[in-house]
């Protein structure tokens, strides 16, 4: 698309971010994201659960080549937005960018107070499952307003859009695809837990997505 093209896209989209959907659109992602992080830092980050994804790629690249966690998230989200700006467009991308602006807020805020529920560290099973219930609703709110958390949310909806499968198993096939590699490092009592929060989630996910819509509209 020539740079010309892309401004004026990008203007037209910025005109109309302030008429009521959008706002509605940008509270929705707001809301999202903070359950995503909320669950994330006060399960997730206490109980050392381990992710699919990008994040469990980048754990997997860091400990058997040493590349940067930082570098190694950089180039696997910059990856995965190459292939949705290729299939799901410029609109997509801006919407992302929202959703990553909110998360990133949330981080910040969540960093600043202690932990809000009780440590589920010596009860892995139910942390998975609590965990899981945080990240499928509230990615699910992201993905539902078009837009995405993370290079792993614009992966599986590019597999959905090519592939026409339902967007919970296309989550799977990259969760699962990361889990199985990072048996080569991780205990597999670890990774049974993560397999229960990754299944969950991605069903969440496409459950809140499609809540409301019809079949035809479930990709």
């Amino acid at each position: 698309m020539a740079p010309y093209a892309v401004r004026h896209a990008l203007s037209s989209l910025c005109t109309r971010a302030l008429t009521r959907r959008n706002l509605r659109r940008v509270a929705m992602i707001a809301l999202g994201a903070a359950i995503l992080t909320f669950g994330i830092h006060n399960v997730h980050q206490v109980t050392g659960i381990t992710e699919g994804g990008i994040i469990g790629g980048m754990l997997l690249i860091n400990h058997w080549f040493g590349i940067p966690s930082s570098a190694a998230t950089f180039a696997l989200d910059a990856l995965c937005y190459v292939l949705a700006l290729r299939y799901l467009g410029w609109r997509f991308l801006v919407w992302s960018a929202v959703a990553t602006s909110c998360t990133s807020l949330c981080y910040a805020l969540w960093d600043q107070l202690p932990h809000l529920l009780p440590d589920l560290a010596a009860h892995p099973l139910a942390a998975a499952l609590v965990g899981g219930c945080f990240v499928g609703i509230g990615c699910g709110l992201i993905v539902r307003q078009g837009g995405s958390s993370g290079g792993d949310d614009a992966l599986a909806l590019v597999i959905s859009q090519t592939t026409g499968m339902r967007l919970s198993r296309c989550y799977l096939a990259t969760d699962l695809s990361v889990l199985a590699l990072s048996l080569t490092y991780i205990p597999v009592g670890k990774i049974a837990c993560s397999l229960v929060t990754v299944t969950l989630s991605s069903l969440l996910i496409d459950r809140v997505v499609t809540a409301g819509r019809a079949d035809g509209d479930a990709a």
